[in-house]
């Protein structure tokens, strides 16, 4: 059986990074032969197989031509007579479509390795406009080897507009938006992958309340960065350096919806923000079907980020319920992400990358504060109903208060020359 390693495990291996999977393109065979090899079928739309021991995936070798509009308008052909070079072309880029044998001779027909050597990201051929999916794959791509200096091939992002100017990237459905956004979340530089949907023009298609942040003005004394768009995808870069979960990376992304909203004869204030891009993200986290856990997350920093900045100028009631809000004062909550993402909203301004955000730790003593009052007297003490959440509230508020006190007190001494 005439089998090579292809595409990311290639490229990887090459690039000397960790191979995660390894996919095999398998010529000259058929269905039926693989199967009669102890191959078993999961493939949908093309033929793939596991391998009967490593299960890894093998997949036929294959032609596609466009039929229709849209990403699965493909009709494939994986005849026996299709050749490995025919199999190459069709994907993405060069750099993934190499092949190696299995004493590791390297096939690239179509210049890959240079390209690697280059950090050039371009397409394998024309081909590459009949499937929109391809935009988003090479903004993830961006984001994942932005760190090594990849870049994309001018004649590439020129294609890519193309693309967008024909409409091809309204046809992407949500389900696939969100896939691969979800995956440019977890890539070191995720705020590449916005940047390159910009530069091709497609970030106005597949994520409009992002797009529509650029060119909306902030006051310079906080935000030396003035412009949104950019505070945004810098929130996000230092997101990405402060958490690897990509949950927190997009409640940073979406903290500031509201800004593309509100009223443009008070810029470059934006005066009750929060709340107006709570129905932006609602609508948002809808179109794109995103998990309740990235929704419920996004929506507490889009809501209470402002809190969370102003926590030492906050009554111990107001902080109180803010942190009630959050789940803070259960077991298991997830104000740690939550003050990740607000950390990256205030390091994410233009010479504030570097700043300690101390609010970050007194939320924290606060939420252990309220935490460990003193509740067990109030559940035991004839209280009914509501009463019963209302001493539990006044409780917390009290032991906060002390807190709240305690750590200020401490604050001014340390800072006295």
């Amino acid at each position: 059986m005439e089998i090579y390693l292809v595409g990311g495990a290639v490229r990887d291996s090459l690039l000397k990074l960790p191979v995660e999977e390894r996919d095999w393109v398998v010529i000259g065979e058929t269905n039926e032969s693989m199967i009669r090899r102890g191959f078993r079928p999961v493939g949908k739309d093309f033929p793939v197989f596991l391998h009967p021991d490593s299960h890894e995936e093998y997949a036929l070798a294959r032609t596609e031509r466009k039929t229709a509009p849209g990403y699965r308008g493909f009709a494939v052909n994986a005849a026996p007579d299709v050749t490995l070079e025919q199999d190459l072309l069709r994907r993405d880029l060069t750099i993934n479509a190499m092949a190696m044998t299995a004493d590791g001779r390297l096939v690239d027909p179509y210049g890959g390795r240079a390209d690697l050597e280059k950090r050039i990201l371009r397409h394998v051929s024309p081909a590459f406009a009949e499937d929109p999916v391809r935009i988003l794959r090479i903004a993830r791509f961006a984001a994942r080897y932005q760190r090594l200096g990849f870049t994309v091939a001018p004649e590439t992002l020129a294609l890519m507009r193309r693309m967008v100017a024909a409409g091809e990237a309204d046809f992407l459905v949500p389900e696939r938006v969100w896939a691969e956004l979800a995956k440019a979340l977890k890539e070191p530089g995720p705020a590449a992958f916005f940047r390159t949907l910009r530069d091709c023009g497609a970030l106005a298609a597949v994520f409009p309340e992002i797009d529509r942040l650029f060119g909306v003005p902030q006051p310079e004394k906080h935000h030396p960065e003035i412009d949104t768009g950019v505070h945004t995808l810098m929130c996000l870069e230092q997101a990405a350096r402060l958490s690897d979960k990509p949950v927190v990376r997009f409640a940073a992304l979406t903290h500031d919806l509201g800004k593309g909203v509100t009223p443009k004869n008070n810029w470059p204030h934006h005066y009750g923000h929060e709340q107006l891009g709570l129905g932006v993200l609602e609508t948002m986290c809808a179109r794109l079907r995103v998990p309740n856990a990235f929704k419920t997350l996004a929506l507490q920093v889009a809501k209470f980020h402002t809190h969370c900045h102003k926590a030492f100028e906050l009554r111990p009631g107001t902080l109180t319920d803010t942190l009630a809000t959050l789940g803070a004062f259960k077991p298991r909550h997830s104000l740690d992400d939550f003050l990740a993402a607000c950390e990256a909203d205030a390091r994410g301004r233009k010479g504030f990358e570097g700043r300690p955000y101390p609010q970050a730790e007194f939320m924290r003593g606060a939420a252990r504060a309220g935490a460990e009052a003193d509740t067990a007297s109030i559940l035991n003490g004839g209280l009914k109903g509501p009463e019963i959440g209302e001493a539990v509230r006044l409780a917390r508020i009290a032991v906060i208060g002390d807190f709240t006190r305690q750590h200020l007190v401490g604050r001014e001494i340390k800072e006295k020359p």
